[in-house]
């Protein structure tokens, strides 16, 4: 990407200037928009001044103080749809199935990427759905510190038929621990005579938080998935399944992390 063009597809694709920084060494993002601020960086041979600029790494020249930077590559971020029993971990030493198991027997695990990945946040083994898998920490961190708030959707099949009233306690805040989970969002999908289909979202993640949500109102989760993580989503991707995202989704994904009041 040539710096003509920068200040408009850039924009809105590619990789926050201050994170490229930060992965090359020049401490934390704060740092780095310090450094931008400054007029000490700039992208080919244009200096950048404001914050917001996004940059392909692989294609431009990063020069700090007028040096050039080593921008690192390599950057995996994948989307796994985690079936039942199914232990969010890379290694298991009971030999229980678990996700690094998936990881490399799927086309991500040849050569020595199966390392550097881990898993963000987790799964228990008794709930499916949507778990993000990544070599990049600081994306990671994004992601999961309870400050950043990234949103979490669930469907959950509980016992028993929900009541409207609890549907609304649930929206307003139950307390678990002395807690109240915050949920910004909850929908009754389906019921019968003994059960009832619900999606909720929150942005939190805490162990076991929505069994422990539900289990309040005294509804028992009796299957739970996950379905969406931020602005990504399982889509059509089957059970087992791995697809890699977009620089388009990472870029959703860490603008939902770092957006002011990402928790409202």
């Amino acid at each position: 990407m040539s710096s003509s063009n920068q200040g408009s597809k850039g924009e809105a694709e590619g990789v926050r200037l201050q994170k490229v920084l930060a992965s090359a060494g020049f401490g934390s993002r704060r740092k780095c928009e310090e450094l931008i601020d400054s007029g000490r960086v700039s992208v080919d041979g244009r200096v950048i001044k404001h914050q917001g600029v996004r940059v392909r790494p692989e294609s431009v020249v990063i020069r700090v103080d007028g040096q050039r930077i080593s921008v690192p590559t390599g950057t995996v971020v994948l989307a796994l749809n985690k079936p039942l029993g199914v232990l969010t971990a890379m290694s298991d030493d009971r030999g229980r199935p678990c996700v690094g198991d998936l990881i490399a027997d799927s086309e991500y695990g040849i050569g020595s990427g199966l390392n550097q990945l881990f898993h963000v946040g987790r799964l228990d083994a008794d709930t499916e759905g949507l778990l993000i898998l990544t070599n990049d920490g600081d994306l990671s961190h994004l992601l999961t510190h309870p400050s950043f708030g990234v949103s979490k959707t669930y469907v959950a099949g509980v016992r028993g038929v929900m009541k409207p009233g609890d549907l609304k306690r649930l929206k307003q805040g139950v307390k678990v621990d002395d807690k109240a989970v915050e949920v910004s969002s909850v929908k009754l999908l389906d019921t019968n005579s003994t059960g009832s289909l619900v999606e909720l979202t929150i942005h939190e993640g805490r162990n076991r938080i929505v069994r422990r949500l539900f289990a309040e109102l005294g509804y028992p989760v009796e299957s739970l998935m996950r379905t969406e993580f931020g602005s990504v989503s399982l889509r059509r991707l089957r059970s087992g399944g791995i697809r890699s995202l977009s620089e388009q989704e990472v870029t959703r994904l860490m603008d939902a992390a770092e957006a002011p009041n990402s928790k409202s």
